[in-house]
Order: C-alpha cells, then structure tokens, then sequence
C-alpha cells in the first residue's frame, strides 16, 4: 500500500497530502520497525459489578425512579454495567445526608482527625491502583499507559497534599480565620474522571466541608470505585455522597436550596447556565470551563524537544484536555522544519486498544465527541485549511479518530476558535512577540498556554503578557497538587489545586 493510499485508509476514504516529499517518506520505510507485538493489560482479575446503585447516606440505595443507564466501553462499544439515575428526589435525600453529616460529625472534627481520614483514601488508592487504571481505561477509552502513570499517581498525590492541609488551615491563610462553608455539590467532566473527583474532594474534605459529587454520565465507574473506598476507610456516613445520572442530575445538584458551594468542571456553555442559575444567591461558585490554548514555538526553541511538546500537548489522552494545546503558533523561520519533524513523529504514534501498553492514542470517549470533532475537521477543510492525518489503520468497533494537523489555518477559522477537544491541531504562524502574542490572546478562552525558546528572559517576558491562567516554558502538560491551576475570561474562574485551591471552600474574615 502507498502512503497516500495508507492515509486515504484512516480517514475514511477521503485522500489527503501525502506527509512529506517521496524521498523523505522512503527514509521512514522501516518495514515493520514501528510494529510493537501486542501487550495487552490483563483485566481479568478487575471486577466490574452488573449494577451500581447510588452512594447516599453512607449507603448503597436504589434510585426512586427505578431508573438506571448503561456505561458503554469507547473502544469496543460494550456494555460494562447498568447505573442509577438520580432523581431530584434522590439529589435532595444526598444534600440532606451531607448536611447531617457535616453538622453532627465533620464540621466537630479537629483538622487533624480530618486529615487523617483524607491520607487513609488516598493509601488505599495506591493500594488499588492497578484496578482504576484498567477501568478507567475501559470505562473513558484513554491509554492505559495514561491512566496508569498520569491520571493515578496524581489522584493519590492531590489526597496526600490536602491532607497535609487539613490541620494547617490558620497557617494558610496568616491573621484570618478560614471556616468551612458546609456542603458543596460538585460536577465533574468524563475526561479525567478519577483526578476531577480528587481536584473536587480533596480540598473540600480538607476544609471541612462535605459533598455531593455528580460524575459525568459516560464515565460513572471509577467514582463509583471511590465511593467503596470511602466506605471502606469509614468515613462517617454522608460526608461524601455520589449520586449519577445526566445532566438534569447535575442540575438538580446545582439548583438545590441547601448547597453551599458549587464546583463545575465542563464546557463553557454549560458554565455560563449555571453562573446565571446561581445569579442572586448566595452560594459561591467556580468554574473551570473549555480552553483553546496556544503553543508558541519561537525559532531559537529546541525543535525536538518542542516536538514532544506539541505531541504531548494535543494528542494527550485524544485530545480530551480542556488545557490542550490545540492551537500551535509557529516563528515563520522554524515553520517547515518543524513541520517535518511533527509530521515525522506524528507517523510513529500507535493508534489502538487502550488496553495495550504500546498505545499513544485511545478511543473517543462517545459517538456524540467523535461526531464534534468530524464536525470541526469537515469545516476546515471546507474553509481551505491544509489537513494531515496520522496514516493508520483504525479499529473497526469503537469510536476513533486518526491524529490530525492543520496547516494554512487562519485566525477566522473555526478550528482556530472553537474547543474541538480531540486531537486535531490546527498550525499558524508569526513573524515577532508581539504577533505570537496577539493571536495568543484573541480567543474568548484563557486558561493555558505554552512557550518554547532557549532564552529565559524571552520565556518570561511572554508569559507575563498572555491572558492564560497557566502558561508552560519548554513543556507542557506538568501538573502538581501543589500548584493552581484555573482560568481568565470564558475559561473560568477560581483556582484548583495548592493553597488557593482551598480557598473556594472556605469563608475567611
């Protein structure tokens, strides 16, 4: 099979330029080198109950309504289990359970004895590790490799760092006096499951308050998982409460009367509805919402390493990354050797069973997303952008989408301004700073950016002029509990993730 007809194979029969000239796609012709045998994640010893009712109260309760969905595997288009839908009734029965909870037990304990609970959760997460990566690569469609080295050691980190915070409250916050706000509902994405449910828990439960956490619809499991090790490290009942279900779930948790704070994580849409639902009341709010960031590659960058960079900063778990660095700003001097060099790496990246450990790229986490991204990608091309697409060989079950660039993109182009959260790319260039900078910042987003050159004064002084709130120097993607993490404009606002992160939680005079 030809090049051109290999890339023609993974995009659905449509045929677009080959990725580079004949002689350079005859130097990367390594017969079979880039083939890995398969090495698939034994998943026989996970147990995925049939169904899974609500956690309310301490307890495991059946929904009302007597109503549940199915959770299907991306990759292989397979139910996994059946899953309650909460009902405002239910979300009512959680809020009261939290309630109780934090008047008769949690908001008496000392910080330390708070804290303590916290570090157990996140022991037993270590311990069981193995199992939420597997299923959340089953349940979400990510890489195992992912779940298992990214997503995981960093749930567990957030829940060792908060709980280090929880008998240090007075010390966060100098001559002030940090008081729990009481119950949070809390709504959380199907991108990073088990971390967003770390990012929301942890800070809570160290400030002192008690929640209702609402998981995404598509991506129930592993927070149903972490509701049995809560029971398990007995936590007193109804100071964590997990009710499921769908976005009219996700209201009924927003919307109720005896919710102290709310916490979203989503797309910007959806933000915007809810920050006007709350408009009057008086429960405090933030959000962290959609993003459409920008990679800027200066020409005295590190190329190779900027590469990695790039690959690392789109096609991370497929795209799913409201951080994502989905669009790249090229120095018109770098401009075609770093294409080559992207388009290069690109054609190695294996496109498959996210079960396999050799796997880079995953499966779409539903139909609904892989109809957006086609969506997106079709109107590129019609607007005139140039598109490249990873030649590979794509499953035949599941849902899936071969890694993809665009060149000859412009600032109107849809692909430039709207979230396609999946991995597309889409390449623009500049000639000074200050138009890197400019096409930065036009955007209705603000929450993450990146900056490649070899000079740190150059680094710094871009940094300080882009409206993101995390910008990254020669890399990207680096998370740490102890750092915060959030958004400007239609990206958000509040912080996640180190001392700010627990002030959202807080009432501090």
């Amino acid at each position: 099979m030809t090049a051109k007809e290999t890339i023609a194979s993974a995009t659905n029969g449509e045929t677009h330029a080959a990725p580079s000239s004949p002689a350079k796609q005859a130097a990367l012709e390594f017969g079979k080198a880039w083939i890995y045998a398969p090495a698939p994640e034994a998943a026989d010893h996970v147990r995925i109950d049939p169904r899974y009712e609500l956690f309310i109260g301490g307890k495991w309760v059946a929904p009302s309504s007597g109503k549940y969905f199915d959770t299907v595997s991306p990759s292989t288009e397979q139910k996994l289990a059946e899953v309650a839908e909460a009902s405002e009734r239910d979300v009512d029965l959680a809020v009261k359970a939290a309630r109780a909870a934090y008047e008769k037990y949690w908001s008496k304990l000392s910080g330390i004895e708070r804290g303590k609970y916290i570090y157990r959760i996140a022991r037993v997460i270590q311990e069981k590790a193995r199992e939420f990566a597997i299923v959340e690569t089953m349940d979400g469609g990510k890489p195992i490799k992912e779940s298992r080295d990214v997503d995981l050691p960093l749930v567990a980190a957030h829940f060792f760092y908060y709980a280090g915070w929880a008998d240090k409250l007075a010390y966060a916050f100098p001559g002030r006096s940090p008081r729990p706000l009481g119950v949070a509902g809390q709504v959380i994405p199907w991108n990073f499951p088990l971390l967003m449910a770390a990012w929301k828990l942890a800070p809570a439960l160290a400030a002192g308050n008690t929640c209702v956490l609402k998981p995404a619809e598509t991506t129930p499991l592993t927070a149903l998982l972490l509701a049995k090790i809560i029971e398990e490290c007995d936590l007193p009942p109804g100071v964590v409460n997990i009710v499921t279900g769908a976005g009219a779930t996700g209201a009924a948790v927003v919307a109720h009367p005896d919710v102290d704070k709310v916490a979203f994580t989503g797309s910007t849409d959806v933000g915007k509805r809810i920050q006007k639902a709350l408009s009057g009341t008086k429960k405090k709010l933030t959000l962290e919402l959609g993003g459409k960031a920008a990679n800027i590659v200066f020409a005295d960058a590190p190329l190779d390493q900027a590469v990695e960079g790039i690959i690392s900063g789109i096609f991370f778990n497929q795209g799913h990354v409201c951080c994502a660095g989905s669009r790249l700003l090229v120095e018109e001097g770098a401009f075609a050797p770093l294409m080559q060099k992207l388009r290069d790496r690109m054609q190695t990246l294996r496109v498959g069973d996210p079960l396999d450990k050799n796997t880079d790229v995953g499966a779409i986490n539903s139909k609904m997303q892989l109809d957006k991204i086609r969506e997106l990608v079709e109107a590129g091309e019609r607007e005139g952008a140039e598109r490249f697409s990873t030649p590979c060989e794509l499953p035949k079950r599941g849902y899936w989408f071969a890694p993809t660039l665009f060149t000859g993109v412009s600032q109107s182009h849809r692909i430039a301004r709207e979230e396609i959260f999946g991995p597309v790319l889409a390449v623009m260039t500049f000639r000074t700073p200050d138009e890197a900078i400019e096409k930065a910042n036009n955007t209705m987003y603000g929450l993450s950016a990146g900056v490649w050159t070899d000079k740190g004064s150059k680094s710094f002084w871009v940094s300080q002029r882009l409206r993101a709130g995390v910008v990254w120097a020669n890399t990207y993607n680096k998370f740490d509990p102890s750092s915060p993490f959030g958004g400007y404009k239609e990206s958000g606002f509040g912080r996640e993730g180190g001392r700010q992160g627990l002030l959202p939680y807080l009432e501090v005079d």
